[in-house]
């Protein structure tokens, strides 16, 4: 059958974003050489020549993609793959460019390989935790996607965990590699927009009804169901599972994880994670202190536990600051990260991972005749891609942009909006505790 045309235009948009993030890897190979170059060396920093082992944990939507960023890297090798499922650990060394990749099943045999300096971890969220803290223990560094964790004290202790390692942790949140929304934080900085009492974000995606959002199968734009009979000759069910309840071989849970609580917190740490961090980039405004949220579970009734409409609502009281999350799976509406001050409005031209300019709107009493209309392309240096941050201060032993500090915030934060929706009440942030209140 014939896709419609906005469906058509998803998918194309959305490989576009990937192919754009790999391109980056490769374009901010020479800024990331300069930058190593020029870093503060310390003891045990790893020398700029020198080729980083990468082992890859989660081989499957996203775990392919950023598989595809190490193997671009210079002087980065992946050296072992792991997955449960054996296409997905077939692709694994398929895509690795090395004719000697080791293949693992069990994630830590993977960590004892001596061969391996740093790992990248893209499973589903229910295997964050186990995995950061095994890794910490190994003394691999970590590059982990988003959401950081399933629960605050799963936070807590791969926070802690972290910060008494020397491991160089990154979270995925690639919309920090944006040049113009660093050239955007330095022009906030400097007060520019006046005092900032309003941020508007939001997710929105429509697709046909047969296609229902996070019902794929291996990627995001593959609805073809493999047969469940071969899929479950492939995959270990019980290693899949780990720390989640255990539960007969479901292949709705194994494909379409994102649907159901016990593997993922759904818009919560999947969608909002994303904006909720970005403006933080820009803002730095630490975890709010009110959150009230509400959601459902509006048209796509397939059996999945997570609503496909969120709307949430953060507070910084002392700041006297209000930021706005808005989102649906039933709608192509569009909500572009937004600044809102008293004097200027700064309006990014998408949602965060695919922010690429900004305009600067000025308030009707603003005179300010030097007040910038913009982004200016050439005016802030090129940043390197996020994954090429994170090997770029594997060999500095510097922190990379979204580092333990900032993934302990995204937790609290989407976490927030996840206890206000499932509890019908605002919530506060327990900043003394560190309890979400």
């Amino acid at each position: 059958m014939k896709r419609p045309q906005q469906d058509r235009d998803f998918v194309h948009a959305t490989l576009i974003n990937r192919r754009q993030f790999l391109r980056a890897t490769g374009q901010a190979a020479a800024v990331v050489t300069a930058a190593s170059a020029g870093a503060p060396a310390i003891l045990g920093a790893t020398a700029p020549g020198t080729t980083i082992g990468v082992g890859c944990i989660g081989l499957g939507t996203r775990g392919g993609d950023l598989l595809n960023a190490v193997v671009a890297a210079p002087n980065v090798k992946v050296v072992a793959v792991c997955d449960v499922y054996g296409p997905h650990r077939q692709k694994g060394v398929e895509r690795s460019r090395n004719p000697e990749v080791k293949a693992y099943v069990d994630y830590r045999d993977l960590l004892a390989d001596p061969n391996v300096d740093a790992v990248v971890i893209a499973t589903p969220d229910h295997w964050h935790c186990p995995m950061v803290l095994d890794a910490v223990k190994a003394g691999k560094d970590i590059y982990c996607e988003k959401g950081f964790s399933r629960t605050l004290d799963e936070a807590k202790r791969m926070r802690d965990a972290l910060k008494r390692s020397k491991v160089v942790f990154q979270l995925g949140h690639q919309a920090r590699q944006a040049t113009c929304a660093l050239q955007a934080k330095e022009l906030i900085a400097q007060g520019i927009l006046g005092p900032i009492t309003l941020v508007r974000t939001g997710r929105f995606k429509s697709l046909e009804p047969e296609h229902a959002n996070w019902r794929w199968y291996g990627y995001y734009d593959q609805w073809i169901r493999p047969d469940p009979a071969q899929v479950l000759k492939n995959v270990d069910w019980d290693r899949w599972l780990g720390p989640a309840p255990k539960i007969p071989w479901n292949e709705r849970h194994f494909w379409h994880w994102r649907c159901y609580y016990a593997y993922g917190t759904g818009y919560a740490g999947d969608l909002l994670s994303h904006e909720m961090d970005f403006v933080q980039y820009l803002l730095g405004h630490g975890i709010p202190d009110t959150c009230v949220c509400a959601g459902q579970i509006a048209l796509l009734r397939d059996d999945r536990e997570v609503p496909d409409t969120w709307i949430a609502a953060y507070q910084f009281e002392r700041l006297g600051r209000t930021v706005t999350f808005e989102g649906s799976m039933n709608t192509t509406d569009r909500q572009p990260v937004t600044i809102c001050g008293r004097d200027a409005t700064l309006r990014f031209d998408a949602i965060a991972h695919d922010v690429t300019t900004f305009e600067i709107l000025p308030a009707g009493h603003n005179r300010n005749a030097n007040l910038p209309k913009g982004y200016e392309r050439g005016k802030t240096p090129p940043q390197p891609n996020h994954m090429m941050d994170w090997l770029n201060c594997i060999r500095t032993r510097g922190t990379p942009k979204c580092s333990t500090d900032e993934a302990f915030i995204e937790t609290a934060t989407f976490l927030m909006s996840l206890k206000a929706q499932q509890e019908r009440r605002m919530v506060r942030w327990d900043p003394v505790r560190e309890e979400i209140v």
